[in-house]
């Protein structure tokens, strides 16, 4: 890069395996995490995949994990705007629903990188409005 921070958009599943994920695959997400030279981007939609289910199931540690996690992203929060570029992102590429909507609002939020736990080969990889990494790589 230029010196600037990496912006760095991360799929629920890296949060997930940051916070509950197996000693090597916590140990990849948490590297990503504690990188100093990103600035993290999210969703309503990210939060919304992680946090009520933390709390349904009453993790209360992992719900604030989460919620430390979202006071420090930048989010993209208009929805019309996440969902016009969602769809026309799936029709173009023929990536599934929730997958366009997260690289919508990362794209929206000028990405550098979208962080997914998704093997590669999955149809979030035929996008071209951002670069997609496999969290284990």
């Amino acid at each position: 890069m230029d010196g600037r921070p990496i912006r760095t958009f991360l799929d629920s599943g890296v949060l997930i395996a940051a916070y509950k994920g197996s000693p090597s695959v916590e140990a990849s997400a948490i590297g990503i995490l504690d990188d100093p030279n990103r600035v993290f981007l999210s969703s309503p939609f990210i939060r919304h995949e992680v946090s009520p289910k933390a709390l349904y199931n009453r993790q209360q540690d992992e719900y604030r994990f989460y919620q430390r996690y979202f006071r420090r992203a930048v989010f993209c929060d208009d929805l019309k705007l996440i969902l016009s570029h969602a769809g026309k992102e799936s029709a173009k590429s023929g990536i599934g629903a929730m997958d366009s909507l997260h690289i919508a609002a990362a794209h929206l939020l000028d990405a550098d990188e979208f962080v997914t736990s998704e093997k590669p080969g999955k149809s979030i990889y035929r996008t071209s409005l951002l670069k997609v990494v496999y969290l284990f790589r």
